[in-house]
């Protein structure tokens, strides 16, 4: 889609990190560590993040290591870092006004401790004046074809697992991007609203999941999932709120005290 309005994205991304830390992409610069996202598609790198991140859990968790499957980590790495690269797009193409259009080539990351892993960007530019339709098929036509799709099969080979198991995982990783957008700037509830309901009737994402909205009183929109994370299979971990293995009476109860505390 070509661009109805080119801007620059620095204000609108912005606007996004406003929402939270998942939200930020900082600007990048030379000197302060950042490593290419390229970086994560070779599959040694992917693999030593992953490491990380299980021999974190196994020691947060006082778990044996044989308890925390390296596939069910990955998985749930994977989908921590789809979040890092949809959410700041999502959020300043709704609450920015403009979808930054980021590519492989000038996206940067670099390790943390611990929490979102922090991204950086390069000269990127955006679409503007979108409709919600509109901002879901450049979305996912763009930052998530150009991005997270490489980063899918990587992930997928890598650690053998299920390609519909990572897609529900972007599908999962956009709708909480929605939710939280919705929940911080509920002024924006309604146009979020509508690009998570486009977007989950596009190719790739379309079958990984249904857009509920509870009460026709708020714009809020839930995502159930067609499949499951794996988070379950760490001890402890339990099913996440989307999750199909979740009992339907306990997911609308949980939506009726989310929307009632509202």
């Amino acid at each position: 889609m070509p661009p109805h309005q080119s801007a620059a994205a620095g204000p609108a991304l912005a606007a996004a990190a406003a929402i939270g830390p998942y939200f930020s992409w900082e600007a990048w610069s030379d000197g302060a560590g950042w490593q290419p996202f390229t970086s994560l598609l070779t599959p040694s790198v992917a693999a030593s993040r992953v490491a990380v991140a299980r021999s974190t859990l196994v020691s947060a968790f006082g778990l044996a290591p044989s308890e925390v499957p390296e596939r069910v980590v990955a998985s749930v790495w994977f989908m921590g870092v789809v979040s890092r690269l949809l959410s700041p797009p999502l959020g300043a193409a709704v609450a920015g006004g403009a979808l930054p259009l980021a590519t492989r080539a000038n996206l940067w990351w670099r390790t943390v401790p611990s929490g979102p892993m922090p991204m950086a960007y390069g000269v990127v530019l955006a679409q503007a004046d979108l409709s919600p339709a509109q901002v879901a098929s450049a979305l996912v036509g763009g930052p998530l074809a150009e991005t997270v799709t490489p980063l899918l099969g990587v992930f997928r080979d890598t650690f053998r697992l299920s390609p519909k198991v990572l897609w529900g995982n972007v599908a999962s990783a956009l709708a909480g991007a929605a939710g939280v957008l919705a929940d911080t700037m509920p002024r924006h509830a309604a146009r979020v609203g509508a690009v998570l309901d486009h977007a989950l009737t596009l190719p790739p994402l379309a079958g990984t999941g249904s857009v509920v909205r509870p009460s026709p009183a708020s714009p809020r929109r839930f995502l159930v999932r067609a499949n499951c994370c794996l988070y379950y299979r760490i001890p402890g971990g339990g099913t996440c709120g989307d999750c199909v293995l979740t009992p339907e009476a306990d997911r609308l109860r949980a939506w009726s005290a989310y929307l009632s505390s509202g």
